[in-house]
């Protein structure tokens, strides 16, 4: 029987039939996911344009503050030695050429020196390039000054300061600002051609150039080139970092794209050519072509020509790989391949690009604006501009610092103190060890015109004319002998001091201070003015007794001391330690003819685009009468022709007046003179860093130092003007009135209103100059050095408990 088998049927389900209310649903679900996905990339887009304009139109970039020398300034009459000129002109950057075609060069014919200056923006006017001729005389004088171009007189010629120093950014970039219509056509055209040619025509993404960068990438394998427009380059400097992931390269495009939005394509390429990244000076990053051009070519930007243009654009693909110090080939051969892109996109002819391509790198030997050669003076601008500026904005405003150094003189005090120390060091080999410290001021204005740190003057390590505290010796002795001076009815020059054996008892402990006289002689009664002259220890001490030590201090802070001292006896001899710089605003005083004059190394701070911020002005304030004050400059100038420093007299130019100071203290340990005429104040200090003694005195160190600075100088000081109240007498040597051509009368200045009784001898042994004939009279606070065959003895401790 055969089995019928069922046929299995098998249920369809039905097609599903779409309702009004199911289509609804879908349309609605669409567009919640679509807009689910676009709120979020809208806001996200509007907090990044909104980050993109807020940055862009507020940034601020960090500028290193510039800090200039002062200016050379040259006038018809003045004494100028024509080499100096050149060697300071070489300074600056300019070349010699006869062409005399572009700015910063100079050419010298004869007595004739010919300069085509550079523009500048000064603190007081903005003075174009111009071309002018120097004549002059044999004598090294200026007979003329003439503008080539009208032919006309010129008055003073300025030339434009040295750069001396910076103030660099905590991220240490160094950048300076250009405007779009600062740079040279050639620049902007070489760059879009180079780097972007569509740039002119793109809204901030290049199609083309990512299809390009994608097929490179394919066939590497890997991320290898980027189709980054100028606008993405600067996107990527400004906003993000250098990562290579896609959430970083869409970020960019979008930024690029709202950037493109907003600003005009020269704002964007103004601020591509500053930010761009073109070099590294060991932790100094070059960033802009405004300082990559003085980097390179110490040339401003419009100074470029063709062959720098190219280099510095070749520098923007890869600047440690075509660094044209370390890598010339490959900086010649990356140049040159963008001269030949230039010509083939034409932006130059072909001419043009083959003449450029066999024009060397000419770039300078090395960086300039690196290295500054005035540590020391550098750290003293910074420390007085942090008075009045914050640090941030010190290193990060661009500020234009104007200073009071000059050059000039700066290299004249570094010669004599490199040549000074080893002349020393040939003598002895323990001066070896010997450092020093030298300032130089303005003897009328304070300003701070030499700052000298040592026998290397560059080495940015302690620096000692500010930080060096040491004890100052016989230095101090001008306070006290000012002190007596102010009292006219009292004193005079030719008051009779007691040059005699001195004792002092400490109360409390008991120890006794005995002082004694350099070479230990006692000379009786000696004239105010000898005493000082010579330095003597004993007169001194009681002159300073009588007075009061309260009376000496507070001298001492009029003068411009403003450093807290316990006050001993010793303090007479110069136990009070301070620093060079301290020394030179307490003799600022002196040479000023007693104002107070703060020393100031600054003159005027201007913005990074040159307008004013803060001048600082001449700041005088009367602490003594004229008169003492020229009475004790008066015997400082018979202190350098007869006294301690009557050796150095011997060769400095007979018309020179100068008033002058030795110190010396404890067992030799420091050296001091202290120098001043109408023109320059110099304090001068040798000693050794660990304060040990070396065996020289004020005289037979830190002045010979000074008197081959000085002579270099060729200071042309006049006399000074003596005061209304001041008049000339003839005294003889025990200070009774005399007559001109008597027997020893000297010509002295007196104080009218001063009691002729204190001017006669009394009964006390008569003085006589000739005991210090053979002896040098120099103050050790007591030690003692004879000037016969050997230079140096024990020397005698003074301090007194």
């Amino acid at each position: 029987m055969t089995r019928i088998r069922k046929k299995k049927v098998i249920a369809r389900r039905r097609p599903t039939t779409f309702t009004p209310q199911n289509r609804s649903f879908r349309f609605r679900w669409r567009w919640l996911m679509l807009i689910l996905v676009f709120i979020p990339t809208a806001i996200y887009v509007s907090w990044l344009d909104v980050k993109v304009r807020e940055d862009f139109d507020g940034h601020s970039w960090a500028l290193p503050a510039r800090v200039y020398a002062s200016p050379v300034e040259i006038y018809a009459g003045m004494t100028l030695n024509p080499d100096s000129l050149i060697n300071e002109l070489k300074a600056i950057g300019y070349v010699e050429s006869a062409a005399l075609n572009e700015s910063a060069q100079f050419y010298r014919a004869g007595t004739d020196i010919s300069i085509m200056t550079r523009a500048f923006q000064f603190w007081d006017a903005n003075e174009p390039a111009q071309k002018m001729r120097i004549r002059f005389l044999k004598d090294n004088k200026v007979e003329w000054i003439r503008d080539e171009s009208t032919k006309k007189s010129i008055a003073l010629a300025r030339l434009e300061p040295k750069m001396i120093g910076k103030i660099y950014p905590t991220h240490n970039e160094d950048r300076i600002l250009v405007k779009y219509d600062e740079l040279p056509p050639l620049l902007v055209k070489g760059l879009v051609a180079v780097e972007d040619r569509t740039f002119f025509e793109h809204n901030g993404l290049s199609p083309r150039g990512i299809l390009r960068a994608m097929v490179a990438n394919l066939r590497a394998g890997d991320w290898v080139q980027g189709g980054s427009t100028i606008t993405q380059q600067l996107v990527k400097n400004l906003y993000l970092n250098a990562d290579r992931t896609i959430d970083r390269k869409v970020n960019e495009a979008v930024m690029a794209l709202l950037l493109e939005w907003h600003y005009s394509k020269s704002q964007i390429l103004e601020a591509y050519i500053n930010e761009v990244y073109l070099g590294q000076d060991g932790n100094r990053s070059i960033h802009g072509m405004g300082v990559a051009s003085s980097f390179y070519f110490n040339k401003s930007i419009e100074q470029l020509k063709l062959p720098d243009i190219a280099l510095l654009i070749s520098l923007v693909r890869a600047a440690s790989l075509y660094n044209p110090r370390k890598h010339p080939d490959r900086a010649i051969a990356r140049r040159n391949l963008v001269l030949d892109l230039m010509a083939e996109r034409g932006v130059i002819s072909e001419a043009d690009a083959k003449q450029a391509k066999e024009a060397p790198l000419n770039i300078t030997e090395e960086a300039k604006g690196t290295v500054f050669p005035y540590p020391a003076f550098l750290e003293l601008v910074r420390r007085q501009l942090r008075e009045d500026y914050r640090e941030e904005d010190l290193r990060n405003e661009g500020l234009q610092v104007f200073t009071t150094l000059d050059p000039f003189i700066q290299n004249l005090a570094e010669k004599a103190m490199i040549d000074g120390i080893k002349k020393l060091a040939k003598t002895n080999r323990r001066f070896n060890e010997l450092e020093g410290a030298m300032v130089v001021t303005s003897s009328e204005g304070g300003e701070v015109l030499a700052l000298i740190n040592g026998k290397n003057p560059t080495f940015e390590g302690f620096n000692r004319p500010l930080d060096a505290r040491r004890q100052i010796g016989s230095l101090i002795k001008v306070a006290v002998y000012l002190t007596a001076l102010e009292n006219t009815r009292a004193y005079s020059l030719t008051s009779m001091l007691n040059d005699t054996a001195y004792e002092w008892r400490d109360r409390k402990t008991g120890q006794v201070w005995t002082p004694k006289n350099y070479d230990f002689r006692a000379r009786g009664r000696v004239p105010l003015h000898f005493a000082l002259a010579n330095s003597l220890n004993l007169a001194t001490v009681h002159l300073g007794m009588e007075l009061g030590l309260e009376k000496i201090r507070n001298t001492l802070r009029r003068m411009g001391v403003e450093r807290d001292f316990t006050i001993y006896p010793s303090m007479l001899l110069g136990s009070v330690a301070l620093t060079p710089l301290e020394v030179t605003q307490m003799y600022q005083s002196l040479a000023s003819g007693g104002f107070r004059v703060p020393l100031r190394s600054i003159r005027n701070v201007l913005t990074h685009d040159g307008k004013p911020l803060q001048r600082y002005a001449l700041s005088v304030e009367q602490r003594f009468d004229s008169a003492p004050v020229f009475l004790l400059n008066y015997a400082l100038q018979n202190a350098v022709r007869e006294g301690t420093g009557r050796q150095v007299a011997k060769v400095l130019p007979k018309e020179l007046i100068i008033s002058g100071k030795t110190g010396t203290t404890n067992e030799l340990r420091d050296s001091w003179f202290v120098g001043f005429d109408s023109e320059l104040l110099t304090v001068t200090w040798i000693g050794r860093d660990d304060n040990k003694p070396m065996g020289l005195s004020g005289s037979t160190g830190a002045m010979r130092i000074w008197s081959e600075f000085i002579q270099s100088a060729n200071t042309r000081s006049s006399a000074p003007i003596t005061p209304n109240h001041v008049e000339w007498r003839w005294v003889d040597a025990a200070g009774n009135w005399s007559s001109r051509g008597a027997s020893g009368a000297i010509l002295v200045p007196f104080v009218t209103n001063h009691n002729d009784s204190n001017r006669l001898a009394n009964n006390n042994p008569v003085f006589n100059p000739n005991l210090l004939n053979n002896a040098e009279t120099n103050t050790a606070n007591g030690g003692t050095i004879k000037t016969g065959n050997t230079n140096e003895t024990e020397a005698v401790n003074t301090r007194s408990p």
